[in-house]
């Protein structure tokens, strides 16, 4: 790693994603609109209010030395050339459809990623008053608008393993995935939720077969790096970012000593 991360730079990553979460609470209050994208996702104006402080905070704050991947530039065509340089990954509103049908479970992701990999990524969960990030300096999480706690990955266990899946896009290949454990409970949550549900230890795996792209997955791929897990494709191969497209094959989100 040749970025030295120091907790002013967590910190302040920290509060642009709590003051995007409060834009997106105005917003959530609201009789909103909501569109479709190019790809037929929901968007609403608390995505595009949400990215713009984004962008414009870490600009200003952070610095304009990194580009900034970001969901709606992209779904805009403004794609910056990232090639092998340091990064953001933005996903401005994670779980439109959550947030949409005003069941809480969406997410501000904002996530550093250096040599392919997440080095800093923060999760904030505005309508559940909590927050998940990770970095060389630790994982930890603010739940329930409480005090700051680390938090780490717990190990897989030979039986009564807990998983995790997607609340909108759970499919057959993902229940083939989970039946080859012995399975305690299964839970269904949205967004990077489900990341930060297996960096707490509070669910051993997490799979996901169906489309996802990088700024779906940075930020809370970070979180369960530095909790001490590991996100792979189905063939174990780590996964990694800056990709064609900057979209993922499908991935496994687990706990230290996952069987294959």
């Amino acid at each position: 790693m040749s970025i030295k991360i120091e907790r002013a730079m967590v910190d302040t990553v920290r509060a642009i994603a709590e003051r995007a979460g409060q834009a997106i609470l105005e917003v959530y209050g609201t009789d909103f609109d909501v569109s479709r994208k190019s790809d037929a996702s929901p968007v609403t104006e608390a995505d595009q209010r949400a990215e713009k402080l984004i962008l414009e905070a870490i600009r200003r704050e952070i610095g304009e030395e990194y580009p900034i991947v970001a969901e709606e530039a992209v779904d805009a065509g403004d794609i910056p050339e990232v090639a092998d340089r340091p990064f953001w990954l933005v996903d401005p509103l994670d779980g439109t459809k959550q947030f949409v049908k005003r069941q809480g479970e969406f997410t501000v992701n904002i996530a550093l990623i250096e040599d392919r990999r997440p080095l800093l990524g923060v999760v904030h969960a505005p309508a559940l008053a909590s927050t998940y990030w990770g970095s060389p300096l630790g994982a930890f999480a603010v739940t329930d608008g409480g005090a700051a706690q680390p938090i780490a990955c717990r190990p897989m266990p030979v039986s009564g393993v807990v998983a995790v899946a997607s609340r909108s896009h759970r499919n057959a290949e993902t229940d083939a995935f989970l039946a080859r454990y012995d399975l305690a409970e299964s839970i269904s949550a949205g967004s990077s939720i489900k990341f930060c549900l297996v960096a707490a230890g509070k669910a051993d795996v997490y799979p996901r077969t169906g489309r996802t792209m990088e700024w779906d997955t940075a930020a809370g791929h970070a979180v369960v790096r530095f909790a001490g897990g590991s996100v792979t494709d189905l063939a174990g191969h780590e996964l990694l970012y800056a990709k064609p497209g900057f979209e993922n094959p499908h991935f496994v989100v687990s706990g230290p000593s996952l069987g294959t």
